[in-house]
């Protein structure tokens, strides 16, 4: 019994030893388990740099110990660190891990980061401790930079580029610095604030809630200066002259009014500006201040909230060139404002000149002749491919964009049914009989066309056939013999629709379509393609000879039609145009042979005879001194072949013959709505006191 109750006691007793032991080893596990950490504190590391990038500062706040840290406040925390990683733009941030001491619970890494000013790359260390089973950093100032003491701050400076100006081939300005002048208001020297701006919104046809607005901004103080607009400053020299214009006065009478209100400043200030105004705005195009939308489509291209990019033209174009690089710092500062470090610098970069092939003079006589109409011309040396001119009107100012244009204005523009905003240069137009000297090429090319073949006289009208029903074409001339040299002169349809028959419709697709239609014109502005259909081939027989004078569904750009002539002048090959000045530039062929030598040959002797003879439709362009050759043309614009009520378009295209002359020149014209105003005439008489100024040398 004893044996027995010796043997149970024994076996409780060992349960309860083993109990025991099981207590202590789970005991024990939890007690390893907790001290045991989850991650890495070199993944610490990374997680919390990451999070710099992302912007996500209260998880950064997180992962810190805010007790070791010096108390500080998640409040503190975000407002320190986004403070300055926003400010100098933090963006592709990367940590490289270079050692790590264990028992000292540190981490050496070396980190490298974009920023406003550029790349930065610094070491650093970051301290960790050991909190419940997760590692924590150690936060201070100096984890943000090595050098930056709590009291420090962090200062970027930026220095502006200087915009590059564009300038003429002569040097003339064509956008660059220029002065303006900056009414504004010293809101404690108003008197009569109400009546004060009611004067104001009056003179500078602005709203009065848009004034009070400006007045109302947070940085203002009783002596602030606060500009209200950007208006034109009084040219003195122009008041001056004999005649001053209306403009200039009115613009001195306004401001003189505006200074008897008290508190009204007038300032200089430095403006883009545009000497050329209307007579270059498509061209040059201008800058306004960048959008949210325009930070985000250049980002990391060094542009600010204060920056300005080209919105069209030359401006646009060449935004890159122009605008240059900004020179920004990034600098420690204590807190006396004494520069502890230098973090980066880089140094500003203004932006380039650019120079164009463009002549100053000759676009503003063309403006000037045709201002008044809805017109395009482009000009250009035929032997060198240099553009002199593109114009488009009626036009607008471009300044009015710089000065501030006021939503009145700009609704007055885009809502003008002469649609002063659009650029007709860049379009496609009906050439009318301007393309007969192509259609004459195109047919000798073949050999579809003789030149000395007699077509026949058919009078004023005549059709292929019965099938064409009641469609016929019509000619203005009736002449003897009908060969090409007088078909030229009179500018005779029938002909021209007889040619289109014989060169037929596979060799005239073909044909043009090696002449660049359809195709980009090889030009720094993208300009609309010509066409010689509105599907993929001619259709009908009809449209085949309406081709052949420069009707049924052909469709030019000016520029492109300038091109093809310059093969008249360069034994067959067309140029390639170009706009950025070069000295000494060699003419670079865009086609080459688009013509023989002999058939370019012919053909420009024929156009000279347009203009040379009594009886060509160019005649009242001749010259006695220099011997010019072209082509006018009128085109019909119908809504059917019935249309009677349609418009017309008014071309000219001519040019100088002489390739050692010094100042050759082509024109090409295009003048909408000249049906009752003399047809191709109009053109005609404008483009003659363009050429007389341009060869007298003004």
């Amino acid at each position: 019994m004893t044996k027995k109750r010796k043997k149970k006691k024994s076996r409780i007793y060992i349960i309860w030893l083993m109990n025991l032991c099981l207590t202590i080893a789970v005991i024990a596990f939890f007690v390893w388990h907790e001290s045991v950490p989850d991650v890495s504190p070199e993944k610490v590391l990374k997680t919390y740099m990451a999070h710099i990038s992302n912007r996500e500062y209260e998880q950064m706040y997180e992962m810190i110990d805010a007790g070791i840290s010096g108390n500080i406040s998640q409040e503190d925390f975000v407002k320190r660190n986004s403070a300055i990683y926003e400010g100098i733009d933090v963006d592709n941030m990367k940590v490289h891990i270079t050692s790590y001491d264990k028992e000292q619970k540190e981490i050496c890494y070396e980190t490298s980061m974009d920023t406003v000013a550029g790349n930065v790359t610094f070491e650093n260390k970051a301290s960790f401790i050991l909190e419940k089973g997760k590692y924590k950093l150690i936060w201070n100032d100096s984890l943000i930079f090595p050098e930056l003491d709590s009291t420090d701050k962090v200062k970027v400076s930026t220095t502006s580029a200087k915009r590059g100006q564009i300038i003429d081939r002569n040097g003339h300005l064509l956008a660059g610095e220029g002065v303006a002048s900056s009414i504004g208001v010293v809101p404690g020297e108003l008197e009569n604030k109400n009546d004060a701006i009611s004067q104001l919104a009056e003179l500078l046809e602005m709203k009065t809630e848009d004034i009070e607005k400006k007045l109302a901004a947070k940085w203002v103080k009783d002596d602030s200066f606060v500009p209200l607009k950007t208006v034109p400053k009084v040219n003195e020299l122009k008041l001056m002259s004999i005649e001053p214009d209306q403009e200039t006065l009115a613009e001195k009478d306004r401001q003189e009014k505006l200074l008897e209100i008290p508190g009204v400043k007038i300032l200089d200030t430095t403006v883009r500006e545009y000497p050329l105004g209307e007579a270059a705005a498509h061209l040059v195009g201008y800058v306004q201040n960048v959008t949210a939308e325009d930070l985000e489509e250049h980002a990391g291209e060094g542009y600010t909230s204060n920056s300005v990019i080209g919105k069209s033209g030359m401006e646009g174009l060449f935004e890159k060139e122009l605008k240059g690089q900004n020179g920004c710092s990034i600098t420690i500062v204590d807190s006396n404002g004494n520069k502890k470090k230098i973090i980066v610098s880089t140094i500003v970069e203004n932006g380039k000149d650019i120079k164009l092939t463009i002549d100053s003079n000759l676009q503003k006589e063309l403006y000037e002749q045709f201002k008044d109409d809805k017109s395009c011309s482009v000009a250009i040396n035929q032997y060198k491919g240099e553009v002199l001119a593109l114009v488009s009107t009626p036009s607008y100012d471009n300044n009015d964009f710089i000065r501030g244009m006021s939503s009145e204005k700009w609704n007055a523009l885009n809502e003008d049914e002469n649609k002063p905003m659009y650029n007709r240069f860049r379009q496609v137009w009906c050439p009318g009989s301007t393309f007969k000297p192509i259609i004459a090429a195109i047919g000798l090319t073949t050999g579809a066309i003789d030149p000395d073949e007699d077509y026949g006289n058919e009078g004023l009208s005549w059709q292929k056939d019965s099938s064409w029903g009641s469609y016929y074409v019509t000619t203005l001339h009736a002449y003897e013999p009908v060969i090409l040299k007088n078909a030229l002169i009179y500018s005779d349809n029938i002909y021209f629709a007889k040619a289109a028959l014989k060169i037929g419709e596979n060799d005239m697709e073909s044909s043009l379509t090696k002449l660049g239609f359809n195709d980009v014109l090889p030009f720094d502005i993208k300009m609309a393609k010509s066409q010689f259909s509105n599907t993929e081939k001619i259709e009908k027989k009809v449209q085949l000879a309406d081709s052949g004078y420069g009707q049924g569904q052909i469709l030019v750009n000016p520029l492109h039609m300038a091109c093809m002539y310059s093969a008249f002048c360069n034994e067959g090959n067309m140029i390639k145009p170009y706009l950025t000045y070069k000295e000494d530039a060699m003419p670079d062929v865009w086609i080459k042979e688009a013509f023989t030598k002999d058939v370019a040959q012919t053909v420009l002797e024929d156009t000279k005879e347009v203009i040379n003879n009594p009886h060509g439709t160019g005649y009242a362009a001749h010259r006695t001194d220099i011997i010019l050759a072209g082509k006018t043309g009128t085109a019909e614009i119908k809504a059917s072949k019935d249309d009677t009520t349609g418009t017309e378009l008014g071309w000219f295209s001519v040019f100088t013959t002489d390739e050692n002359m010094e100042r050759p020149i082509m024109i090409v014209s295009m003048v909408e709505d000249v049906k009752g105003r003399g047809g191709s005439g109009y053109v005609v008489k404008k483009d003659s006191q363009v050429l007389e100024k341009w060869f007298s040398g003004n």
